[in-house]
């Protein structure tokens, strides 16, 4: 198994940027879809919330479903880094910078150990302990769920793709 170094502060912000664009577009899809059910099942009057043409009123409607509406969102913001991370190892960010997520041995994480990783990441803050920690490059996140992330070869990326 082919050994690679391990990433620096500037090419997981990189990466963190493009996967920032990445998560705008599901939140944003996953927003409409929930939206457009919230409302079809008011239509069906299985729950009741008020609105002002399409838009809902989060004031006037019930706490509940702006929890399970943003709940919803978050869910599959989730699935997007847990999808890429244990399919490939990489999101498409981290495609386009040449990172891959791995465990310490070089191999892909499991669905469980992206999930741990997720829930340290802290919407990308941990990746600030990089800057801090010079010798081993390793995030908050790297560190809670035994992983790395390593700047892969071009050739490595090229068949990462297939």
């Amino acid at each position: 198994m082919e050994s690679f170094p391990r990433a620096g502060f500037r090419r997981r912000f990189g990466s963190y940027i493009y996967d920032a664009l990445m998560v705008l577009a599901v939140f944003m899809m996953a927003g409409y879809l929930g939206i457009g059910i919230l409302i079809y099942l008011d239509y069906l009057s299985v729950i009741n919330i008020v609105r002002i043409d399409f838009a809902i009123d989060w004031q006037q409607t019930s706490s509940i479903y702006y929890v399970a509406f943003h709940g919803w969102n978050l869910i599959w913001v989730s699935y997007f880094f847990v999808y890429f991370w244990s399919k490939k190892g990489q999101t498409i960010g981290m495609r386009a910078w040449r990172l891959k997520v791995q465990n310490l041995d070089g191999s892909l994480i499991s669905k469980t150990t992206a999930v741990k990783r997720l829930l340290f990441t802290l919407a990308g803050l941990g990746n600030l302990t990089v800057i801090f920690d010079r010798k081993n490059k390793l995030s908050l996140q790297d560190r809670f769920s035994a992983t790395e992330v390593v700047v892969i070869s071009l050739a490595a990326n090229k068949a990462n793709l297939e």
